[in-house]
This record gives structure tokens, C-alpha cells and sequence, in this order.
């Protein structure tokens, strides 16, 4: 790791230290610390700095012929579908229309000059995984794509990527085998032969026999300071937390090697606050929010809070899921989708599908709990992705179901969403991913 990692990892220990002497809550708040850990908070920071250019959003899709997971119709979608944004008032255009197969959800490496997809495909005819990610260059001038090269993960229904802050590797994981695929990058972006493919613990089951049955990675990320790297395993309702090699890429586990979710949770993806030591965890099956304490020395988690994205009052409870069609939302039923945290980490959003809304919390700074401020319907069917874009000022959400983008104001004080401001039309849209390039 460079100077600056280090430094990182210094106050981290020292934020560790003080929780240890003075009580987790009175010290949670005392050191901020800024982790280099994805590439959605390297932008935010390179914007917030001054960085000049037009801004440009990636919208992952699932493509015809295929159905979405709980989609209610084959999809029209072809591909990846690249907008210019409006800086000041947050509308799209469409500018280039890339075709992929299933590419459900995007990442942008952390200098900003490739974009890397899933292609989120099930096993063949003889049960051979065909799940796959690909590399893309982005112009620096116009912001399109141009492709470069995809590798086999060896493991199906690939559902999300991720980059490490170093620019080195690309993760990705593995929803249908509940496996974790690790891959050197090149200098000119390219996918490089797999360096390792980990498995989630054989056991790797939880209590609902449908969506449960077996290991689900539903996520791989990189935390805070860039030494471990955690794999959210839905079906064992587990956060696995390894430790890679940057020499050979590959993994092991880490001092702590996980940390478990409620009983038949589901959790589905994380997110780590921008500046303190806390981690969140979004659960599916359950519609709840996880909050943690996060320890970077050990890549360790404490839970200090769970709570609903849902209201107390809410009509909408757990699904009973179709065994043939896992993904369907039956009427009158909820799973959550996405997480996001506002680069200030002042503020979290959550997506619910069923109830087709967003839940809106503020983070408390000194302990990082969450207090729920409302909640805003989404606009559509089946709100799968959204995200930030880097400045904080809009929020974009997809609806899958709806075949629209809804863009929403971000109140700077407070948080809460007010909109839509704006309605794209937009086919089976379900991921975001932002760029700035010159010109």
C-alpha cells in the first residue's frame, strides 16, 4: 500500500483504540477516516475537486430475449445504454446504446478510463456456468464505449463487480454457484485470466428452502483501506471477509472470516460510510437495514442497530417465493434491492420492491445509527438499482418493471427526495454507474 493507505490505516487503528478505552458509542464519532475503496468514492472526491467534463451515466440492463428476474415480460433492452447528464438540472440523453448480454450491473475503475460489466447468464444445456464480465474503454471525450475483451467466471448468474482501489483486480460474484471470481487487470483495461475462484462454505445454506437452498454471493466489495475484501452470501445470510494477495490476486481468509446476519435475512449488498468506521448492510428477504461497526485492523463487523425499510404499519411482508421464478414479488409483499449512502455519508437510501419505494434515512454522525425520515414512491415496478450521482445532488432510480428512470432532488440538509424532477424512458434499467471525462 502507498503512504496515503497507511496513513488511513493509522487513524483507523487510533479510531479502534479509542472505541476500546471510551466505549464504542462515545468514540465512534471522534476520528473521521477517508478509505480509497471503490471507485464510486474516488470520482466523488475527484469531482468534489474540481475535476472538469461533461458527466456521463452507464445504465445496466437485462436484455432480450430474456425476462428480468420478477420482470412480467421479455425485455427490450440490448445492451448498455450510455447517457450524457445535465450537471445542473440531472436529465439524460441518450447518446450510444452498447450491446451486451444481460449486463446487470456495472462498475467504472477508479481512474475513470474503463467501465466493466457482468453478463449475468445462468448454466447451459449441459449445467456449464456461462456467467461472464467484460472490459470496456470510455472515450475520453464523448464518454462512449468501445469494447475490449470478456473472461468466463466460472460460475452462473454473475449479479455484481466491483474494482479494486488499486486499479489491479476485478471481483465479481457469482449468484447461481455462490462463488467469488477474482481477475488481474491490464495497463489498457483488459480482463486478465482469473487468478482465483473461491467458493462460499459447502454449508452455505439458510432456513427459506427456495431462495435459501444453497449459497447465494450476492456482492464483493473492497473495505477501507484496501486490505480485505468481503463476499455477501445471501443463501448463508453471512459477510465472509478475506484478505488478498496483490502479488498472485488470490484469497484467504481473513483473521475474522465472517459475520452473520439474522436468521433468514438474506443480506444482499453493503456499504461502507465514506469518512467513519461503519459498515451497512441491506437484507432482502427481510426488508432490513444492518448497522455496523466496522474494525479495519481484523476486517471485523459488531452490529449496533437493524432496522425496516419498511413502515411500522406497513401491509407488505415477507414473500413466499416461487420456486420456479425465485425472483417474482407476489402482491402484497416486499424484498429489497439496492443500498446507497450519500458520498457525505450523511444520508442512506434503500430500494423496495413491492411496496415500489425508496426509504430514507439520516446517518447519525456520532454513532452512525440510522433514523428513518420517510419514505418516497419510486415511481414504477420494481425499483432494482439506483444510485448517486458523484456531487450528491440527484438520485436516479431504475424501475425494472416500468421501463423507466425516475430522477429525484436531493434535499442538501436534510436528505428526503423530492420528485421525480425527471422521467426517462428507459428499458428494464437496474444499475447506475457515473464518469466524468474531458472535454
Amino acid at each position: 500500500m502507498n503512504g496515503q493507505s497507511e496513513g488511513v490505516d493509522s487513524v483507523l487503528t487510533d479510531e479502534m483504540r479509542r472505541r476500546l478505552l471510551k466505549g464504542m458509542g462515545a468514540a465512534a464519532g471522534a476520528v473521521a477516516f477517508y478509505p480509497l475503496f471503490s471507485a464510486g468514492s474516488a470520482m466523488a472526491a475527484s469531482n468534489g475537486g474540481g475535476v472538469s467534463g461533461a458527466q456521463y451515466v452507464y445504465v445496466g440492463t437485462y436484455t432480450g430475449p430474456n425476462t428480468a428476474p420478477g420482470g412480467v415480460a421479455p425485455s427490450q433492452a440490448r445492451g448498455i445504454y450510455v447517457f450524457r447528464m445535465d450537471p445542473a438540472q440531472g436529465l439524460l440523453t441518450q447518446v450510444q446504446v452498447m450491446d451486451a448480454e444481460n449486463p446487470s450491473f456495472l462498475a467504472v475503475s477508479p481512474d475513470r478510463r474503463y467501465l466493466y460489466s457482468v453478463n449475468e447468464l445462468g448454466p447451459d444445456a449441459a449445467g456449464k456456468p456461462q456467467g461472464r464480465v467484460s472490459a470496456y474503454r470510455i472515450d475520453p471525450a464523448s464518454g462512449e464505449l468501445a469494447f475490449i475483451n470478456t473472461r468466463p467466471t466460472q460460475g452462473s448468474w454473475t449479479c455484481y463487480c466491483s474494482v479494486h482501489p488499486s486499479g489491479r483486480y476485478l471481483f465479481a460474484a457469482n449468484y447461481g454457484t455462490g462463488s467469488f471470481s477474482v481477475f488481474p487487470l491490464g495497463d489498457n483495461g483488459e480482463i486478465r485470466e482469473m487468478s482465483d475462484l473461491v467458493e462460499s462454505p459447502p454449508n452455505g445454506l439458510g432456513p427459506d428452502g427456495v431462495r435459501q437452498e444453497g449459497a447465494h454471493a450476492h456482492m464483493m466489495i473492497t473495505g477501507p483501506g484496501g486490505h480485505h475484501v468481503f463476499g455477501i452470501d445471501l443463501g448463508a445470510d453471512r459477510l465472509l471477509a478475506f484478505e488478498l494477495d496483490m502479488d498472485s490476486g488470490r484469497l484467504s481468509p481473513g483473521p475474522v472470516p465472517y459475520a452473520n446476519v439474522a436468521s433468514g435475512s438474506g443480506c444482499r449488498h453493503m456499504v461502507f460510510h465514506p469518512q467513519k468506521p461503519y459498515a451497512y448492510v441491506l437484507n432482502e428477504l427481510s426488508s432490513t437495514v444492518d448497522v455496523f461497526d466496522f474494525y479495519p485492523e481484523r476486517g471485523s463487523f459488531i452490529q449496533t442497530q437493524s432496522l425496516s425499510t419498511l413502515p411500522a404499519d406497513s401491509e407488505f411482508g415477507r414473500p413466499v417465493f416461487n420456486p420456479d421464478n425465485p425472483g417474482e414479488v407476489p402482491t402484497g409483499s416486499n424484498t429489497t434491492a439496492e443500498l446507497r449512502i450519500h458520498p457525505q455519508g450523511g444520508f442512506l437510501y434503500a430500494t423496495n420492491r413491492g411496496m415500489n419505494s425508496i426509504a430514507m434515512f439520516r446517518v447519525d454522525e456520532d454513532s452512525g445509527r440510522l433514523i428513518n425520515t420517510g419514505w418516497v414512491s419510486s415511481g414504477g415496478e420494481i425499483p432494482r438499482g439506483m444510485n448517486l450521482d458523484p456531487s450528491g445532488r440527484f438520485l436516479y432510480v431504475g424501475n425494472q418493471n416500468s421501463d423507466t428512470i425516475k430522477v429525484f432532488n436531493i434535499h442538501p440538509q436534510n436528505g428526503t427526495l423530492e420528485g421525480p424532477i425527471h422521467t426517462v424512458n428507459s428499458p428494464v434499467p437496474v444499475d447506475f454507474a457515473f464518469n466524468a471525462v474531458s472535454g
